[in-house]
C-alpha cells in the first residue's frame, strides 16, 4: 500500500492523474457510475465546501469497489481536496525555502494513508483524522533525511532527550555532566546514555579530505584522511587462518595433503593425481568437498 500511495502522490505532483472533468455549474451533477459530484477544480472549492464533499466522498469510497472508475474519481478528488491541509501544516515546518517541495510531497503520502485508513464510524472529523498523518509523515521525512548517516529511530529520539537533559544539569551544576548524572536524569542505564552519545555523534559529520587542526592558511597540511591509520590486509589473513585451523585439523591426511599441495605448492589437479596415483577428476571432487567442508565449519562457527 505504501507503494501505491508514493505512485499516486507523484502522479499528482506530475499532473498525471487529475479527477473527471466537468464545467463550472457542474458541481450539483453526478458521475453515471458513482451518483458523486463532478468537481472541475478540487482547489478552488471553498473550504465549507471541501468538507462537505469530503464527508460524501469519503461515504461513496468506503461502497465502490476497489479499481473501479469510480473509486479512483472519488479517491484522486478527496486527495485534491485534501491538499490544503497539506499547505498548512507543510508551512509549519518549512526551515528554507527549497525545502517546501519535498515536505508538501511527504505530506500529501500523510493525507493518501489518512484517506485510506479513515473510519466513518468513529465519528471524527476527517480533518483532525489527517493532519497527525500529514504531521507524522514531515516529522519522519526530517528524522531520516537531516542525520548524516542512518541510526535506528530510537536513538535519533533519545538524542533529543538526551540534549534537553544536558540543558538542564549543565545550568544545575555550572559544569558538563557526567555519564552517570545523566543517566539518572533520563531515567535510564550508563550503558543506553553511552549508546545515545555515540549516536549523536552520527547526526553531522565531516569530510575526510577536511584539513586537520594545525592547518596553515596557504599551505598544504595533513587532512583527516591522513591521521586515520590504514588496514593492513595481513591482519585479515591472519584472523581467516585462525579461523581455518580447527577446521583442517578435521580433515584427513590425503584431504590435508590435496590442499597443501593445490594451495601451497601450486600444483595443478593433474599433477596432484599423478603424485597420489589418482585421477584428475577425482581430485577436483576431493577439493571441492574439502572446500565445502571448511566453508560449513567456518559458517558455522
Amino acid at each position: 500500500m505504501q507503494d501505491d500511495n508514493i505512485c499516486c502522490m507523484e502522479a499528482f505532483m506530475s499532473g498525471a492523474i487529475r479527477p473527471v472533468a466537468g464545467g463550472r455549474g457542474q458541481e450539483t451533477g453526478t458521475t453515471e457510475t458513482a451518483g458523486l459530484p463532478l468537481i472541475k477544480d478540487p482547489h478552488a472549492v471553498a473550504p465549507q465546501d471541501a468538507r462537505e464533499l469530503t464527508r460524501v466522498f469519503l461515504q461513496r469510497l468506503r461502497e465502490l469497489e476497489e479499481g473501479t472508475a469510480a473509486y479512483q474519481y472519488a479517491r484522486n478528488t478527496l486527495i485534491e481536496l485534501s491538499l490544503p491541509l497539506v499547505h498548512f501544516v507543510a508551512k509549519r515546518f518549512r526551515q528554507r525555502d527549497d525545502q517546501y517541495e519535498d515536505i508538501r510531497q511527504v505530506g500529501t503520502i500523510g493525507v493518501i494513508k489518512a484517506i485510506d485508513r479513515f473510519d466513518l464510524s468513529r465519528e471524527v472529523e476527517f480533518t483532525s483524522f489527517a493532519i497527525p498523518y500529514i504531521t507524522g509523515e514531515i516529522k519522519r521525512f526530517f528524522r531520516d533525511t537531516t542525520w548524516a548517516v542512518h541510526v535506528p529511530r530510537r536513538l535519533q529520539e533519545r538524542r533529543i532527550e538526551l540534549a534537553r537533559a544536558t540543558d538542564r544539569l549543565e545550568a544545575r551544576v555550572g559544569r558538563a555532566p557526567t555519564t552517570g548524572e545523566l543517566a539518572e536524569n533520563m531515567m535510564i542505564t550508563v550503558e543506553e546514555v553511552a549508546e545515545v552519545q555515540v549516536a549523536a555523534n552520527a547526526y553531522s559529520t565531516h569530510s575526510l579530505q577536511m584539513p586537520g587542526n594545525d592547518h596553515v592558511e596557504g599551505k598544504e597540511g595533513d587532512t583527516l584522511l591522513g591521521r586515520i591509520g590504514q588496514c593492513d590486509p595481513a591482519i585479515e589473513q591472519v584472523e581467516n587462518f585462525n579461523a581455518l585451523r580447527p577446521a583442517l585439523t578435521d580433515l584427513g591426511d590425503r584431504d590435508r595433503r590435496i590442499l597443501e599441495m593445490y594451495f601451497g605448492e601450486e600444483l595443478t589437479q593433474q599433477q596432484i593425481g599423478d603424485v597420489l596415483g589418482i585421477s584428475q577428476m577425482q581430485v577436483s571432487r576431493l577439493l571441492r568437498r574439502c572446500l565445502e567442508q571448511l566453508r560449513t565449519a567456518i559458517t558455522q562457527d
